[in-house]
């Protein structure tokens, strides 16, 4: 069974996504803020984290900047799920080795869970 962290501050959207990721076969873990989320991936090596870039505690930039920075992290796909729209961002967060940048407003659960899949090789 595959393993995604979910780093999302907003708890109605995490339950809402995690419940559809648990009925798709995956495990979930959530953190509500950066820095959990971060010391959760170090510990529980997921397959793939979705991750918000407006947290609380942590940034989801420097999340993702630590992540990509540590051995046993950084070849975790991370797909940024974000609110924010600037191409400055989204340049930002591929530079920093995110697999995908999408934008809540802008994508279905379907297309998510599409991108999921694809990340993880599914």
């Amino acid at each position: 069974m595959k393993k995604i962290l979910f780093i999302e501050d907003e708890s109605v959207l995490q339950k809402a996504l995690g419940d559809i990721l648990k009925q798709k076969g995956y495990e979930m873990i959530s953190a509500l803020n950066g820095e959990i989320g971060f010391n959760l991936a170090k510990t529980e090596k997921p397959d793939l984290i979705l991750l918000d870039l407006v947290l609380p505690k942590m940034h989801g930039f420097e999340v993702l900047k630590k992540l990509k920075e540590e051995s046993e992290t950084k070849e975790i796909p991370v797909i940024v799920l974000t609110n924010l729209e600037r191409m400055e961002d989204v340049g930002q967060t591929v530079k920093l080795g995110a697999a995908a940048y999408l934008v809540k407003s802008q994508y279905t659960i379907e297309e998510v869970m599409e991108k999921i899949k694809k990340a993880i090789g599914e």
